[in-house]
């Protein structure tokens, strides 16, 4: 009885090798995240997250997925990702503002086929219809920025200034007034025309004069007489001396430290200011902010800039489906609210899921107020496969008009560039 047991016992025994499966190999996942303040670096990689980072806790929370995550700054993200593609080594997760080139090009799989259901629907709404292109989401929204005029107070009394400008002529006299009062000692007006935000700068003007990228139709009017008058008008301040001195390579960091430093009078900046000027000490300045100006006839608008994560097709993963998993994990631990509260709140950002607002709200009330300006502000054309380009050639029609270019002709190319494609 005991001989036959043995005989059972081993033959279940070599059953079962032959009939457990291979443990599965972990899955590495090659993540870029875009470089937004000086936080970013450490709460990814150092000691930003309870005395640990994000990659640290992801893996210790999800065995069987590595993450090869790297922050790169703004200035060589388009570069990097670029020679990545071309050397057939896309990363499996991006975070960046594009996406429409990467999805036309066949590079990115569908939203749905890696996002688990619960989290795609604690997106808004607005901000996922960003990211579609032929009914397909491409991409889900990382974070959101809104834009409105900072001053500050104390300079604008001292200049005589007893109203925030609302329009351009208003602008014009209350840079004038900083001017007199303080010469060459504080920039009245800010400027950022660099190839970090230089689009930015396009949207602010345009959209303040009834222009801007595409019409009501969606067609691209790059240079529609609206269009050239803005432009001409925001080099017009540059030519007075109404800003800074290097528009075209002052970054709005540059700026913002010029504005915490007591150094320029009114920037167009985000909502993140604050964060960035208490991370900065700059303990000084009075502030306030006001609604962007606008021509007389135009109405003030917002900014909305909103950046995404996307995944990348790797036709050579052993493990389809298990990669797609992973990919789902990451993005479920990034906005779980106890990891993307911190996140967003750290680097003074709008979130991008509900479930992160009350949290947000609580800690600051003064988030409320920056969602009700999102909610209105217009957003980059990003889903037409010519942004990118649209993107670089505006700040190169800038930069050109800086030195002396004509707005017109600089714009009527353009437009002819972009729409013979």
């Amino acid at each position: 009885m005991k001989k036959l047991f043995a005989m059972l016992l081993s033959a279940a025994l070599l059953l079962s090798v032959f009939m457990t499966p291979a443990l599965a190999e972990d899955v590495t996942l090659d993540v870029i995240i875009a470089q937004y303040g000086p936080n970013t670096q450490n709460w990814f990689l150092g000691t930003g997250m309870d005395g640990s980072n994000f990659v640290e806790k992801f893996e210790a929370a999800n065995p069987g997925v590595k993450l090869n995550l790297e922050v790169v700054s703004w200035n060589d993200l388009y570069t990097v990702v670029s020679t990545r593609i071309s050397n057939n080594n896309a990363p499996d997760i991006l975070n960046i503002d594009v996406f429409a080139d990467y999805a036309n090009e066949g590079l990115l799989m569908p939203v749905s086929e890696y996002c688990p259901e619960e989290l795609y629907a604690d997106f808004f709404p607005s901000f996922i219809a960003e990211s579609v292109i032929d009914d397909t989401v491409w991409a889900v929204p990382d974070l959101a920025s809104a834009r409105a005029l900072y001053y500050n107070v104390k300079l604008l009394e001292e200049a005589g200034v007893t109203e925030v400008p609302e329009t351009w002529a208003e602008l014009e006299d209350a840079s004038q007034a900083i001017l007199d009062a303080f010469g060459g000692e504080v920039y009245p007006w800010g400027i950022d025309m660099t190839t970090d935000e230089g689009q930015a700068a396009f949207a602010y003007y345009t959209w303040g004069n009834n222009g801007g990228f595409v019409d009501e139709n969606g067609e691209w009017v790059l240079n529609s007489d609206e269009n050239v008058a803005a432009v001409e008008y925001a080099i017009g301040l540059v030519n007075k001396g109404f800003t800074n001195p290097n528009p075209a390579t002052q970054t709005r960091y540059d700026l913002q430290d010029m504005f915490g430093a007591g150094k320029l009078a009114m920037v167009i900046a985000p909502n993140s200011v604050p964060a960035y000027i208490a991370e900065k000490g700059y303990t000084d300045i009075v502030y306030g902010t006001a609604g962007i100006p606008h021509n007389d006839g135009a109405s003030s608008s917002s900014v909305g800039v909103m950046d995404r994560i996307m995944a990348f097709k790797d036709e050579s993963a052993p493990d389809q489906a298990a990669r797609n998993e992973a990919i789902g994990k990451f993005l479920t631990f990034f906005y779980d609210p106890e990891n993307y509260v911190g996140w967003v709140s750290m680097e003074g950002f709008l979130p991008a899921v509900n479930s992160a607002v009350g949290a947000l709200v609580e800690a600051d009330p003064s988030f409320q107020a920056w969602l009700d300006v999102l909610g209105s502000a217009k957003f980059y054309p990003v889903t037409k496969a010519e942004w990118n380009d649209v993107k670089q050639g505006v700040i190169a029609v800038e930069q050109q008009a800086l030195t002396g270019g004509d707005v017109k002709t600089l714009l009527d190319d353009l437009q002819k560039t972009i729409t013979s494609k």
